[in-house]
């Protein structure tokens, strides 16, 4: 059974108050652009099955802008900050009923495990993930096995967009 996997950022936060990083909130173009992601998603996505999500203040509310109704949703303290292994270790148990799952979290690990899992073709997609991975961006990649044996080198990169508010 193939999957989906869609990597994306958080929207931009605020610095207008001194908090600690993982309590930034958003500020204004964040939510816009939070709203934003969350109509590409409806538009070319549709529903998606599990949400995994860093536990920052910044992806709790990017998530809330977007309006994504999923069938569940976790948050996990290793996506703030995490790597590709740590990301590989929440999505390789899920369950084969999950179709797509999204996962919300920071730069640099969002961008790294993109470029570790899909391998690089000719997908227009590239060249700006190259350029840069913003807040807000996000890409879907094709998983054609199961979880279980996701694996770097193992996706394709369908699509990579920076929706704006």
């Amino acid at each position: 059974m193939s999957h989906r996997l869609i990597i994306m950022r958080h929207a931009k936060s605020s610095w207008k108050e001194p908090l600690p990083d993982h309590q930034r909130p958003l500020n204004k173009r964040g939510r816009r652009d939070a709203r934003a992601a969350g109509e590409w998603l409806a538009e070319h996505i549709g529903d998606i099955d599990r949400v995994l999500s860093s536990t920052s203040t910044r992806t709790r509310l990017t998530l809330e802008r977007t309006g994504i109704s999923a069938g569940k949703v976790s948050f996990h303290d290793g996506l703030y900050g995490g790597t590709t292994e740590d990301v590989l270790r929440l999505l390789r148990p899920l369950p084969e009923t999950v179709g797509t799952a999204l996962v919300l979290a920071h730069w640099p690990g969002v961008e790294e495990a993109v470029r570790e899992l899909a391998v690089r073709d000719d997908n227009p997609g590239w060249q700006g993930i190259d350029t840069k991975f913003p807040t807000s961006a996000l890409a879907v990649l094709a998983v054609p096995g199961p979880w279980a044996e996701l694996a770097p080198g193992s996706c394709r990169l369908e699509h990579y967009v920076v929706p704006r508010g």
